[in-house]
Formats: structure tokens, sequence, C-alpha cells
């Protein structure tokens, strides 16, 4: 149960600003401190020291635990295009705080965000970078964000199976780079970003 007399604390981070293909993904959650998994502490980590699986079982406990809330904002290749990456994920963080504010009816106390930067929201925030190895609400926002936009990526895989969107999830590995040079690209490449296959 959310205690609402606390101060209410969300960490928020991204997931898909790399990739060449696909939306950004944002998640905020409020979390308490000391949640245990089987007796013992969550071993949480950046997300991307994590194994696959590793994620998966976190990203379970998570939605079984009813202290725990997130909620995730998104923005489309389509928007990125039009407005750059940053500025997307800013929007899909800023998306990702409303949405879970109105999922608790409450507004955020404190916004601790991965990053360099600040968000287009008047809430008090602080900006940590590689908040996802340091502060512990971070890290489950990243992990929560990583399996949502990896489970999305394996379903939109089977809508264009030719380029491997289930193996990189987006991402300019050797195998997608190419598929790109043999299919061009499809409705979810961001055609702004280089290579010039992409274009």
């Amino acid at each position: 149960m959310l205690n609402r007399s606390k101060k209410i604390v969300f960490g928020v981070d991204e997931v898909g600003r790399g990739p060449l293909a696909g939306p950004v993904f944002a998640v905020a959650i409020i979390a308490p401190a000391k949640l245990k998994m089987k007796n013992e502490k969550l071993k949480i980590k950046d997300s991307k020291k994590l194994t696959a699986k590793q994620r998966e079982n976190i990203y379970a406990f998570l939605k079984e635990s009813p202290e725990v809330f997130w909620a995730i904002g998104k923005v489309s290749e389509k928007i990125i295009d039009k407005i750059n990456i940053l500025q997307a994920t800013k929007l899909a963080m800023e998306k990702a705080v409303i949405n879970l504010e109105k999922k608790i009816n409450k507004q955020a106390s404190m916004l601790l965000i991965d990053g360099n930067f600040g968000i287009n929201l008047n809430r008090p925030q602080q900006s940590i970078i590689k908040g996802d190895e340091k502060i512990f609400l971070i890290s489950l926002a990243s992990i929560v964000a990583k399996v949502t936009r990896d489970n999305l990526m394996i379903k939109l895989h089977k809508k264009y199976p030719e380029y491997g969107l289930d193996k990189h999830k987006g991402y300019g590995t050797p195998q997608h780079l190419s598929a790109l040079s043999k299919f061009g690209p499809c409705p979810l490449h961001r055609k702004s970003f280089k290579p010039k296959l992409l274009q």
C-alpha cells in the first residue's frame, strides 16, 4: 500500500536512445527502499549489467509487489525524427511522471532522473549521471523500462521478421545493418539517425 503521508520520490529512467528502430521508453517508479525478494534484498543493478533472465525475474517480482507503482512514457520513432532523440527522451520521461501521478493520484515530491538533464515539469528534480548504477529507484526504473521495451520489440519482430528485432531490439548490430542494406528501412526505423542506410 502507498503511504500518502510520506514524501513521494519517483525514480525516472529511459531506454532506447541508441537504437536505429523503435520508440524510446521511460519509466517513473516508486518503491520502498527495502524491497525484498525471497527474504533477501533485491540485487539491483543498472539493467544493462543484468542478464535478460535476471531482468525478467526482478520485473515479475516488482509486478507482484503491492508496494511498487510505476508508469510508462513512450515516444514513437516518428516523433523522435521530428524533435530529436534528446527532446524525445525528455518527453517520454515527462509522460511517465504524469502517468504515474495520475495512477497514484498524488504529485511527486521529488524526481530522481538518470542523466545530466532535467525535464520540463514543475517538480523538484535531481539529475544524476549514471544514476541507474547509483540510485535504487532509478535502477528499478531502468529494469522495468528495458523489459517493457524489449518485449515490444520482440512483438514487433513478428510484423517485420527480416530485421531480427527480437535479437538486437533495434540496435545497430552487424545483423541489423546487413538487413537494412538488403531490405532498406521499415516504418519502425528512425530516418534522422545515421547510417545513411536509414535515409
